[in-house]
């Protein structure tokens, strides 16, 4: 499929979705099985091209690596903190998470390691973890271009009792949560000193969660931009990934854009994901949300269906600044979208392709270094081109349920996170005539 010409539906959707599970979740559940002793059992995997690429990576490694798709398990067994393989060739593809979280977890291994990536891979910041792990010890020579890949990652032999280092996360706090994960193979405590602006950091609060869940004793602000690693082991476990709610949103998105309802089944109230915050968001602009007497989340759209005006920081939520975007045009005022400066270096240049994707079907945005705002206006039909970015895909598929002639160019990137999305999408839109 090389387009995908989006239906415009004449009612309000009323939507009940299920999602696969989280990536974020799923990624960092595969690295810490990896690093313990014994077998791990992951229930609702998500198999996605990213966290294809990283079970490929492990069997690489030479872990034992069970998988069953249909009950979206995987089984791991874990070398308490080593690769059974001392030297490797991995590919991580465009998996940003693969990407970092190996990189550091090799860093820390006693081995030789060669790392390659997609070409659109190449391009997103990984310079500031890098320079991190040489300051730590880890021997990188890279093959093609400095701090990019293809590298070779000769890991840091002796382990040490303390530790400390400087990091940048404006760019990606992946950096951060990849050492959080990491650093415990080597370091029996490691403080890790943040010298950047960037204050968003609800993917490292997901990381420390998940480390005491996988039975590590966690990890110690000591203030606001200062993290300490303290010592201990990850522990096998079976563990149940929660849905993810980054892919949620969209059909939240939906009904908020068509006047109707929606509910996204198994969402948790304790959920570890900050794309919860993107809910809020909706509320503001009018929506309302309850939990239903079964449990589940649902969204309503507002009574008078007009969607209303907002600005938000986005920094903390940063994948919905594109959901955000694509519903905008129908709002009653001007929204504006903020703290996303760092989204110029993700699968796309998120900020410029909002605003070109957007001029295109014929509604005025202002460009910001961190953001945007964009006017509300009548959409007219166009082809949005998607930069191989799956989030601009699934998003502008939204912004074609309530205009004409919206077509998504190379909707098959989503496979990236969500393989069957356009699926879904299909059936909800069939359900609704």
């Amino acid at each position: 499929m090389e387009k995908y010409l989006v239906q415009k539906v004449s009612k309000p959707l009323h939507i009940e979705a299920e999602v696969p599970g989280s990536k974020s979740i799923t990624n960092r559940a595969l690295l810490m099985a990896a690093m313990c002793r014994g077998q791990s059992e992951l229930n609702g995997v998500l198999f996605s091209e990213d966290s294809l690429y990283f079970l490929d990576a492990l069997k690489q490694l030479g872990f034992f690596v069970e998988i069953e798709k249909a009950e979206k398990c995987v089984r791991i067994l874990g070398q308490g903190g080593g690769t059974p393989k001392k030297e490797a060739k991995i590919f991580v593809g465009s998996a940003g998470t693969a990407a970092r979280f190996l990189t550091a977890y090799l860093a820390m291994c006693d081995g030789r390691y060669e790392i390659d990536a997609s070409e659109q891979m190449k391009k997103r910041p990984m310079q500031e973890l890098l320079e991190a792990l040489e300051q730590l010890g880890a021997r990188i020579t890279y093959l093609q271009e400095e701090y990019t890949f293809p590298m070779v990652i000769e890991g840091i032999k002796q382990s040490a009792a303390s530790a400390s280092v400087a990091l940048n996360i404006d760019r990606s706090s992946q950096f951060l949560s990849a050492l959080l994960m990491a650093a415990p193979l080597r370091f029996g405590e490691l403080t890790i000193d943040l010298t950047g602006t960037r204050s968003a950091r609800s993917y490292v609060k997901m990381t420390e969660q998940m480390m005491k869940q996988f039975g590590h004793p966690g990890v110690r602000q000591i203030d606001a931009d200062c993290y300490r690693v303290m010592q201990g082991d990850y522990q096998n476990r079976q563990y149940q990934i929660e849905p993810d709610v980054s892919a949620a949103c969209y059909f939240y998105a939906m009904a908020a854009v068509t006047g109707g309802t929606a509910i996204v089944r198994h969402m948790r109230k304790d959920s570890l994901q900050g794309d919860m915050r993107f809910l809020d968001v909706l509320c503001r602009m009018g929506c309302t949300l309850s939990w239903t007497e079964k449990g589940q989340l649902m969204l309503k759209a507002p009574g008078q269906g007009m969607l209303k005006g907002v600005t938000a920081s986005f920094s903390d939520f940063s994948d919905q600044a594109l959901t955000a975007a694509a519903i905008a045009p129908y709002a009653d005022s001007p929204v504006t979208i903020q703290g996303i400066a760092h989204t110029r270096g993700q699968e796309s240049d998120r900020i410029a392709v909002i605003c070109t994707e957007l001029e295109r079907l014929g509604i005025r945005c202002q460009e910001k270094e961190d953001g945007v705002t964009i006017y509300p206006g009548e959409v007219k039909g166009t082809t949005v081109k998607t930069y191989n970015d799956h989030r601009v895909a699934m998003a502008f598929a939204i912004t074609g349920l309530s205009s004409e002639g919206v077509v998504i160019e190379n909707p098959q990137c989503c496979k990236k996170t969500f393989p069957e999305y356009f699926q879904i999408l299909n059936q909800i839109i069939e359900e609704a005539q």
